[in-house]
Parts: C-alpha cells; sequence; structure tokens
C-alpha cells in the first residue's frame, strides 16, 4: 500500500484550508458593535471639542453704559449691571459696591459704617429737638454741613481712610436724608429735622409724664378729686368704725364696772356709795391720746343713756354738780350667766373692777363719797 506525501509548504501558502461553518464570525452581531463603538467615539470627541471651545474662548466684553441694548450689535457684549460703569468693554463698580463676577454687590464693610454714621446724626439731630421740646435750650433745624463738618472731624480723629471714609459718608447721607425731614432755607443752606413721631423716643421720660399730665389735666383734675374724696370718705368710715368698735368696748367696760360697784361696796371690798362720777370714769378708762377726741367718749355716753339699766343723774360730790351713773339691776342676767359658766372667771372679774375702783378713789378722792 502506498503512503500520501505531504504536500509542499507553498502549496499550502498558496491555497490556504478553507475555514469552517462553525468558525465563521456573526457579520450582523459585528455590525452593531461597530456602530456603538463609532457612535461613543464621536459623542466623546464632540463633547471634548465642546468643553475645550467654551474655555478657551474669550469672555464677552460688557456693553458701554452709553449704548443703547436694542441695537444688534449688542448680542456680542453683555449688559452693564446696576450699580456699574461700564467702557470700552471693562466693569467699574460704584462706590459702595464691590465687582462679584459679573454683578457689583454692596460692600458690607461699608455698609456697616454707613449704619453707624447715620445712627450718630440721627442722635444728634433729634437729641437737640427733643432736648428744645422738653427745656427749651435745644434746637429743631441743624445745618447739614455743621453735620458734615463733625462727621470730617470724627474720621480725623480716627485716621479713616479717605478711600472708604467717602463713600460711607455718602450712603449715610442718603440714609438720613430719607429718615429725617429736610429743608433749604432763604439762603439756600439744607437743615435737617427729627420728624415728630421719631421724636418722643428721645425724650426722657420725666419730660414725657410731664407733657402727658398738661395734655391730659382736664381729665385728670375731675378724676384725681374723684380719687381723693373717695379715698377720704373711705378713711373717714374706717374712723368711725374703729370709733365704734372702741367707743363699744368702753361701754362694756363702764357696764363692768357699774355692775360691780353695788358688790363690791356689799362685800367690804371698796368704801363709797354705789354710784360713779362720769368724768372720773372717762379719765381712767381712756388713754391719754383718747382724751384728745371728744366723739369717742360722747359715743360712750350715747350708749349709757340707751342702756336702761344705767340710771344718770346729777349729783354734789364735793361740793360740785357732777353727773354720776348708777347700775340699776341687782344681780343683772350676764353676771349670773358668767357666775355659772365659770365661778373662778366671775370672781376675777370683781377683783378687777375692784382694783379699778380703789385706783380711781385713790386718783380722784371726789370719785365718791
Amino acid at each position: 500500500m502506498k503512503k500520501k506525501r505531504p504536500k509542499p509548504s507553498s502549496y499550502r501558502t498558496l491555497f490556504p484550508p478553507e475555514p469552517s461553518l462553525n468558525s465563521l464570525p456573526s457579520s450582523k452581531a459585528d455590525f452593531s458593535r461597530l456602530i456603538a463603538v463609532v457612535s461613543i467615539a464621536a459623542a466623546v470627541a464632540l463633547a471634548c471639542n465642546f468643553i475645550t471651545a467654551s474655555l478657551n474662548q474669550p469672555p464677552k466684553p460688557f456693553c458701554d453704559t452709553t449704548d443703547d441694548l436694542n441695537d444688534p450689535l449688542s448680542e456680542y457684549c453683555q449688559p452693564c449691571p446696576t450699580n456699574g460703569v461700564c467702557y470700552d468693554g471693562k466693569l467699574t463698580c460704584d462706590q459702595g459696591f464691590r465687582k462679584q463676577g459679573n454683578l457689583c454687590v454692596e460692600d458690607g464693610d461699608i455698609s456697616r459704617a454707613a449704619k453707624k454714621l447715620s445712627q450718630w446724626v440721627e442722635d444728634r439731630v433729634c437729641g437737640a429737638y427733643a432736648q428744645l421740646l422738653c427745656s427749651g435750650t435745644g434746637k429743631c433745624w441743624i445745618e447739614v454741613d455743621e453735620l458734615l463738618d463733625n462727621l470730617d472731624r470724627m474720621s480725623d480723629n480716627r485716621n479713616l481712610d479717605k478711600a472708604i471714609y467717602m463713600p460711607t459718608k455718602q450712603k449715610a447721607m442718603e440714609t438720613i436724608r430719607s429718615a429725617l425731614e429736610t429743608r433749604r432755607d432763604n439762603q439756600g443752606v439744607e437743615e435737617l429735622k427729627c420728624p415728630e413721631l421719631l421724636v418722643d423716643n428721645y425724650k426722657p421720660l420725666s419730660c414725657v409724664v410731664r407733657q402727658w399730665i398738661i395734655k391730659h389735666a382736664l381729665l385728670l383734675v375731675p378724676a384725681c378729686a374723684l380719687i381723693v374724696g373717695c379715698i377720704l370718705i373711705a378713711c373717714r368710715a374706717y374712723q368711725r368704725h374703729l370709733l365704734s368698735v372702741r367707743a363699744e368696748q368702753l361701754y362694756h367696760e363702764v357696764c363692768d364696772i357699774l355692775e360691780e360697784k353695788p358688790l363690791v361696796s356689799k362685800n367690804g371690798s371698796g368704801e363709797g356709795e354705789p354710784w360713779v362720777v362720769a368724768s372720773s370714769l372717762r379719765d381712767h378708762l381712756l388713754l391719754p391720746k383718747e382724751r384728745k377726741d371728744p366723739f369717742l367718749w360722747r359715743k360712750v355716753e350715747e350708749l349709757v343713756q340707751e342702756d336702761s339699766r344705767v340710771d344718770q343723774y346729777p349729783k354734789l360730790v364735793k361740793g360740785e354738780s357732777k353727773v354720776v351713773w348708777e347700775w340699776q339691776v341687782e344681780g343683772s342676767v350676764g353676771s349670773s350667766g358668767k357666775r355659772k359658766k365659770n365661778a373662778g372667771s366671775a370672781k376675777e372679774s370683781m377683783n378687777s373692777s375692784a382694783n379699778v375702783l380703789r385706783r380711781m378713789h385713790a386718783g380722784n378722792p371726789s370719785y365718791s363719797s
């Protein structure tokens, strides 16, 4: 059997072997992948080109302040912002404002300083007007030049930067002119005045109270008179109440003494008649300051006169006519009730009345005969 000889390599090169059906790629899937890769690459290229162009593009210049924004050429420049001045495409912010991006924003330091200056001016103007209304020594209108001179001297003393002080002063005066009243005198000098609603905040409390009283005097006078009258009536009623209470207390003491007077005489604890001189009894029962009030003892006399148990009549004592009081009821209900309730307290009351009677005898021999 004959063996097959291998083909030469040159033959293989010229005639390569045909691929099999399993190794053939899917032409449709490869085409889709190709399209996706090309699309992504194109998108990336466009994005990079746009970013590069945006970064390298020079910013739009500012339109001049005098330019008309309706001009077609204004499409190639951006409008000049508020509080700014634009010339030759450049932006310059007004005094008191600083550049932030493409805008002019208010400078915070200048605003705070201007607020302090405006408050200082307001205090001087309103304080002078309040002093004029209260004491008559202040001013109603103050010249603006005078205030500006004071502000300039303050800035010199504090060594403030002129570049910052000038816009601060300008802004402060704008605030002051809007808050206070302004006018020009015959010489054309501008003056400032504090409004009526604002000047009340600068008046001292004593001045406010005094002016309020003067303004409402027509109502305060009758109101105060009514209040004083009510207070006097209340005090008079209270004094009468105290007088009545004290008179009743003295009346009960008089009744106890008059009731115990006959018992003391019968038991040998005292001497004299069963009656008591009214004036001597008054001097022993009243306190020294109560003797100056004639109404107190007069009230006691009225209560005694209304009591049917006490007899009141004139009597000649030591050659003088005296009014004497005498207890007419022997063993009264009050005394018997007290003795039945507490014999010890009745005895103590008797001893107390006897002591009073003895003191009265010792102090005034004409108390009774």
